[in-house]
């Protein structure tokens, strides 16, 4: 659980009962069972002599009752079970145990009976007797020291942690019982809130059911500490408006992972983890046309670029689950493509894929690498993005983003590649940083190309991508590890987010649907201040702030906007099959654009930023520099 209750956690010197004290144990109570079947049998027929009689036959045959007892009972493992966690699983062993020892010492007897002309082991409704009186205190045994357990271990009052369990289904009520089994976790369980209107008022277990819209009436009725949400796919607009109220009210908000995740099946306490930024600002899942992508990536080779990188490296781990015959990852980046090669052979993946070392800007190794690979698919995720970076250096935003682009573009014409998928950025709108600007001018180029060429050149463009590298929440998890500050550089600045699982499955949908020179927008959602971010994150961590960690306003950087854009003025959306993905109306690029593109890759060698930078503003007229020292190059 969370930080708080392990601090509050009893520290029990729990010890492990021998396995054959409990066999023994089962035994002693199987025989007073027995003592009571025949003290049953006996309370009717009275007369001593009878009673005499079968004690004395008991005394030859008890022996073979407690063998035949202590072999199915070890058999059956009924003393393997700790009995402080005693399950239905547990009492299903028992069962089974009684009823086949019963069962055997009842075939036992009638052998005796029918072959040797003997006695039953024992009457058979002291038998009868026996497998009840087995079964109840066998079972009771073990709930009485259970309960005994839970009770000298009960937290008092004043240290019990109140818990509220968004989903009353079956996985909020797995949880409660998880919550409340351990008894180290100081936590109860005073209620569940639910979005569905039919279950409130009904009770779970005995706990009442809430609907979510009295969440802030029950957080201050019972001073709730943590809220716990227990919703396998749960809608993340409620979801997240739920955690912002638990934020508010400074209560700590856990969530269950996937049942998948769970460790051999089971769910546990310790499995039990904070809610992320991502928990907030994710939607809902994607519905993808699984058939489409299938046809387009099965028994093919596919070429990702940057397979490395964040975007890459989760388009590799989807694409390899539609069964393609391989898929070349390209990078230049050698230890990050090492690690992701070692994390795709501990998957299974081994002799499925090919790691390339190499960097785009090379025309000659890229050529060899169409040669022999042979791509059908390519997807082009290598990239240079940071923005301040790529405004001190922009002929390396030209040599990769431009020039590169411009290789893999025209050996994917050349070797007559069916299609190519280009992923860009929102900073190629109405650009204001060097970045931005050489992004648009590889969209132009491939939109270009596409007209007089086979292959289908798609571009797809959406935000910033949640945990991708360099993103602004790595950053803001590092400086709260190291005690802040958490810099924002204003506190106006804005931007779109998605998560890399759904901007890689976009990005597969709309490869399938285009057909060539479009550009695909995403539904990046609703745009998030970066200062809302930083304070929720802090509050996520369970810290306050201003008394625990600071913000900092740092200004803005050079060539950086305080609000992203999707789209230019001169473009407008259409929409597509599929609600997230829109195609962009885009002004196309004329046809002197090639030759400009020319004259600026050949611009690299003088290594002269402005004039660099005054050719990219003239290839793409709406580039506009902010807060940067190319502004003075911008018309007036």
């Amino acid at each position: 659980m969370n930080d708080t209750l392990k601090k509050s956690f009893i520290k029990l010197p729990i010890t492990r009962t021998p396995r054959w004290i409990i066999i023994l144990l089962d035994l002693v109570v199987s025989l007073f069972a027995l003592a009571t079947a025949y003290f049953v049998r006996f309370d009717i027929y009275n007369d001593e002599a009878t009673v005499s009689r079968e004690m004395d036959y008991l005394d030859d045959v008890i022996i073979y009752i407690i063998g035949i007892k202590a072999v199915v009972f070890f058999l059956f493992k009924i003393h393997k079970g700790l009995i402080r966690y005693t399950s239905l699983e547990d009492i299903k062993r028992i069962f089974f145990a009684v009823f086949t020892s019963s069962m055997i010492i009842l075939l036992v007897g009638l052998i005796r009976h029918y072959y040797f002309q003997l006695n039953f082991l024992i009457p058979t409704s002291v038998l009868i007797v026996d497998f009840l009186a087995s079964l109840i205190l066998l079972i009771g045994f073990r709930f009485s020291i259970k309960v005994y357990y839970y009770e000298i271990n009960k937290p008092t009052k004043k240290d019990v942690h109140n818990v509220l369990v968004y989903g009353a289904g079956v996985s909020g009520l797995i949880t409660k019982r998880t919550i409340e089994k351990d008894p180290q976790l100081q936590a109860k369980v005073v209620g569940f809130i639910d979005d569905s209107e039919r279950l409130s008022g009904n009770r779970l277990e005995g706990v009442r059911i809430f609907h979510t819209s009295q969440i802030k009436k029950l957080i201050e009725r019972f001073n709730v500490d943590e809220m716990v949400l227990a919703i396998q796919n749960p809608d993340r607009s409620k979801t997240s408006r739920i955690i912002d109220i638990c934020l508010h009210y400074d209560v700590t908000v856990q969530r269950v992972p996937n049942f998948k995740k769970w460790i051999n099946g089971e769910f546990s306490s310790k499995q039990i983890r904070k809610v992320n930024i991502d928990d907030l600002l994710g939607r809902a899942p994607i519905d993808l046309d699984n058939q489409k992508i299938n046809h387009q990536l099965k028994d093919r080779v596919i070429l990702v670029t940057g397979a490395a990188g964040s975007i890459g490296s989760g388009l590799v781990r989807q694409i390899v689950e539609y069964g393609p015959k391989k898929v070349v990852l390209l990078d230049q980046a050698e230890s990050p493509i090492y690690d992701f090669q070692n994390e795709l052979i501990a998957k299974g993946f081994k002799g499925l894929f090919e790691v390339v070392v190499g960097d785009i800007q090379y025309y000659h190794r890229m050529k060899r690498l169409f040669e022999v690979m042979k791509p059908e698919v390519v997807f082009h995720a290598a990239a240079y993005k940071h923005v301040p970076l790529m405004e001190d250096n922009p002929s390396e935003a030209i040599s990769t983003n431009i020039a590169g682009t411009k290789n893999m573009v025209d050996l994917a014409d050349e070797f007559k590649v069916d299609k190519f998928v280009m992923i860009s950025t929102d900073k190629a709108v109405n650009p204001t940083n060097v970045m931005g600007a050489s992004k648009r001018i590889a969209e132009m180029y491939a939109q270009a190309k596409d007209a007089n060429s086979k292959t289908q050149f798609v571009t797809t463009r959406f935000g910033n991508v949640l945990g991708s590298n360099g993103s602004v929440i790595p950053l803001f998890k590092k400086q709260i590890e190291q005690g802040g500050p958490l810099t924002v550089t204003d506190e106006n600045v804005t931007r779109y987010f998605m998560t890399i699982p759904e901007a890689c499955q976009l990005v597969l949908e709309a490869g399938v649907m285009g057909n060539g020179g479009e550009i695909f927008v995403f539904d990046m959602g609703e745009s998030v201040k970066i200062i809302d971010l930083a304070k929720k994150m802090i509050r996520l961590s369970g810290l306050k702030l201003d008394k625990d960690i600071e913000i900092k306003i740092t200004g803005l950087r050079p060539g950086e906007k305080l609000y992203e854009e999707l789209l230019a003025n001169e473009e407008n959306t259409g929409k597509t099959h599929h609600p997230q993905i829109m195609i962009a109306k885009n002004r196309s690029a004329e046809p002197e654009v090639l030759s400009q593109i020319d004259c600026l890759i050949e611009m690299f060698d003088g290594q002269n930023n402005e004039e660099i930078v005054k050719q990219m503003k003239c290839i793409v007229p709406e580039f506009i520099s902010n807060n940067s020292v190319y502004s003075k190059l911008d018309k007036k």
